[in-house]
Formats: structure tokens, sequence, C-alpha cells
């Protein structure tokens, strides 16, 4: 049987040559164009490519970018992808020497190379952001650490707390994610160039070369797993999900505190709705936008990772091209998940008023009685506990606050103990009062004043140190662009 058909295919040039080509004219044109420039800069400082015909290359891709704008190219078919119709305007141009570019290396190392540059800008971003908001947390919790909270577990008042203490926690986890991605994104630092199809090549080449020139912190060194291994697409998207997990039971709770019930978090009119027919109505719609999008961002990373599940462990299509782009939307979502979040808990404050009223309905400082009585009056917790148990009891049935319910823990500590107490009035009034409670809570990680200041000093310095981290792989990224930009720029003066 003859076969007379001609590549491409028209429904596979429509549903898989053109949307390739289109995100590599998107995401990766640029990208490309510095991948031949470091890869020649290296092919002739080995030798292994002259260097007037080096000089060539040079000229022609400096000419093939001047004269090309990616945004107006449009697939024809003509060549299977962009990497091919660089290549073949480099062969119009320069004839035969126009392949010589492409010695010792393969389109399989400059894809995993391209899709990790992209990925480390992206990434850079994200963290950028996430550390935004870290910064605005940090600056919260120090400013409400004073501010009284009423503290829930499973759904129901507890104990008491500051907003600054609650603000930290959310910090500290949060800072955990951001060093879990920024270990992450040292993945992508590793340069793929050099690997070749995937087990390198026989020409002498210097991959620590090309991988300093394309600002990579080093070479990937076992070339099967430059092309086989995902793992850098998995981990990355692992660490961007729990960043958004974590955020997401945040934004429950901003939902549930400012519900009109509860009424404990204050939203600013800057972020609250109308409604377009109740008048009364102040809709704080930012927690769903806030929890939509991290719901949204955590599964587009599911998407990612579990697009390698059970996939060869070999070049594969599969973590390549589209696969790369649609992950570059939990990108887009998450950062503007950690911008929003970063405006609504930098503006939000707490209703005092509410916060009494409801320490005082549901007794919540009634575990430093039980303390005190353990402390002062010599008896075990569980006795302490009986005691204020009964306290709380009769004051939540006269519908009255612990501070004037001394009575009823009078008869409550007579009735437990046999004998009168030596709490007197003011010993119980701070016994019972919210400031007492987070006073005597100076253990480390508590929400006493020295005690959060002890841990916002703790975040100050690891926050620091992932800006450091970020800031230190930019500037290797800066000064790799000006080496390049010199090295090629000395190849166009031979």
């Amino acid at each position: 049987m003859t076969d007379t058909s001609a590549f491409p295919d028209p429904v596979y040039r429509e549903t898989v040559l053109e949307p390739l080509f289109e995100g590599v004219r998107t995401h990766y044109a640029g990208h490309m164009d510095a991948i031949n420039r470091a890869h020649l800069v290296m092919l002739t400082e080995t030798g292994i490519l002259p260097r007037a015909d080096a000089a060539r290359i040079a000229g022609a891709l400096s000419d093939i970018a001047a004269d090309t704008d990616p945004a107006s190219l449009t697939y024809t078919g003509e060549h299977e992808d962009w990497f091919f119709l660089v290549e073949a305007e480099l062969r119009r141009r320069l004839g035969d020497l126009g392949g010589a570019l492409h010695t010792a290396r393969s389109r399989n190392d400059m894809d995993h190379t391209m899709f990790k540059m992209v990925l480390r800008d992206r990434a850079a971003t994200l963290l950028d952001e996430g550390l935004a908001l870290a910064a605005t947390l940090r600056r919260r919790a120090g400013e409400e650490a004073g501010t009284p909270i009423v503290a829930y577990t499973h759904g129901q008042p507890a104990q008491p707390s500051t907003f600054g203490h609650y603000l930290a926690a959310v910090l500290e986890v949060l800072l955990g994610d951001l060093d879990r991605l920024a270990r992450a994104m040292q993945a992508l630092d590793a340069c793929p160039m050099g690997a070749a199809a995937i087990i390198t090549t026989g020409f002498p080449i210097d991959r620590d070369r090309v991988a300093h020139l394309l600002g990579f912190e080093r070479p990937r060194l076992n070339s099967y797993a430059c092309i086989a291994g995902v793992d850098y697409v998995t981990g990355l998207y692992s660490a961007i999900k729990l960043v958004f997990l974590h955020l997401g039971r945040v934004v429950q709770d901003m939902a549930f505190w400012s519900a009109f019930e509860v009424g404990q978090l204050y939203v600013p009119n800057a972020l609250v709705q109308v409604s377009s027919i109740m008048p009364q109505k102040r809709n704080p719609v930012p927690i769903e936008h806030m929890r939509h999008l991290a719901a949204v961002t955590c599964g587009h990373c599911d998407t990612i990772v579990d697009t390698m599940r059970n996939t060869p462990f070999t070049d594969m299509n599969d973590s390549e091209g589209e696969v790369q782009q649609a992950g570059y939307a939990a990108f887009a979502s998450g950062g503007r998940m950690l911008r929003l979040a970063e405006a609504f808990l930098g503006q939000v404050r707490i209703d005092g008023a509410r916060v009494r009223a409801t320490a005082d309905a549901a007794c919540i400082t009634v575990t430093e009685l039980a303390d005190t009585l353990v402390r002062d009056e010599g008896l075990t917790f569980r006795a302490a506990h009986e005691i204020a148990a009964a306290t709380a009891r009769a004051a939540i049935a006269a519908r009255a606050p612990l501070s004037a319910s001394r009575d009823a823990f009078a008869a409550a500590f007579r009735d437990q103990t046999g004998r009168d107490t030596a709490l007197g009035p003011d010993a119980y009034a701070a016994a019972v009062s919210m400031e007492g409670f987070v006073a005597r809570r100076d253990r480390p990680g508590g929400p006493a004043p020295a005690a959060l200041a002890a841990a916002l000093d703790t975040y100050a310095a690891t926050h620091a140190a992932l800006a450091d981290t970020l800031a230190a792989g930019r500037a290797r990224r800066r000064e790799a662009e000006a080496d390049r930009a010199a090295a090629f720029a000395a190849l166009l003066e031979t």
C-alpha cells in the first residue's frame, strides 16, 4: 500500500501542532533564543565549532531576532514547530551552516530547559507575592498583639486569645509553606542542557558553562533524569498546592468570624458589596473570591501532578508543551489570591464589643479560673475543673458574665471542698478576665506580649532568609544575562 498522505494531517495540525506553536510563541520564544545563544557560545569556547562559523551563526541569530515579531506570527504548518522554524530560517540565511547550531543538543534538553526557565520566573513571582502577604501578617500581628479575640475549637467559643496571636499562627504556617516552595524551586535551578536526547553526547561540551549562561545554579547531573524526571514539576506544584490549601482554611475562619451571628471580624466598606435588593446587607464577598481562588489553584496543581501518574520514565509529551502551559494557570489564580489576601488581612479589624459579648456569654475564661484554683488553693486540676464547670453553668443559666458570678463560684467551691475560698473579689475578677488569661499564657508560642514578640522576631528572621534566597536567584540570573550578552556580542565582533 502506498501512503500518499502529507504531514501534517489537518486535524493533527489543528488539535496539536497549532496550540503547541502558540504556546511557544507566547511563553518560550525568548527563552529559546537565550538557549541558542548560550549553546553557540559554549560550542565556540570548547572548539566544537570554529569561531568564524560561530560568528556567522551569531549574526544570523541576531538578525532573526530583530526581524521576527513573535506576536504577529501564526502557524502555517510549513514547519513542525518553533524550533524547526528558527532552524529553517538559519539555513535559509546560512545554507548548510545553519544546521551546525544543533550540534550536541536535542529538542528534548532544550524543551525541559525552557520549561524550567519559565517556571523559575513564575515561581519567584509567586514566592514574592507570598512574602508580601507574610510581611503584612507580621505587621498586623504586631499591631494587634493586644487585641482580644475569641478562639474557637470545633466551631464553638473556646478560650481568649489575641488577633495578633492568631495572625502569627497564620504567618508561621505560611512561612513554612513558602520555605517548602523555595526548596522545591531548587530543582528548577538544575539545567538539563547537555543531556541531548537522553544520554548526553560524544562532543566535549561544557555543561557548567551553558548552565551559568542561562542563569542556572548547576547542571542536573544524570542526563536520563534531565529528560525523564518530572520531579521538578510534581515537587513544585505540590508545594504550591499546600500554600493555598492552608490559606483556604484561614479564609473559612474569616467567613465564620464575619458572619452576622458571630460578628467578631469587621470588614471595612472598601471590601464589602451590597445586595441589589436588600439594602441592609453587607456582603464581604472578597472572602468568597479568596476561597474559590485558593480552591481553583489547588485544582490546577492537582491536574498537573495527576497528569504524571503512571507515565513512562522516559521522554514523553505528557510532561511537555501543553501540560506545562496548563500549569501556568495555577500561578495566575494563586497570585490573585495572595494579593487579595494581603489587602483583606491588612485592613480587617476586630469588633471588640462583639468579642466581649461572646466571651461573657460563653464563659471562655473559665479555664484560667480552674488553673488559679490549682495554683492558689492547692486543688487538683480535676477538682478545680469541677468547680469551674459549675460556676460556668450557673453563669450561663443566669445569663450573667463570669465576672459577675463570684457568688456562684463561692457556692460551687464550698460544695466541692467543704470550705470557703480564699479567692477574694479582686483575685476572682483577675482570674476570669480576658487580659489576665492572655497575660498568663507567656510560655513560648503563647499570646502574652513577650512570648508573641519573641515569636515575631523568629518569623522576621525566617522571612529575611527567604527574601535573601529569592534575591540571590534573581541576581544570578541578571548576571548570567549580562555574561551571555557579552559573550554573544564578542562572537558578533569576530
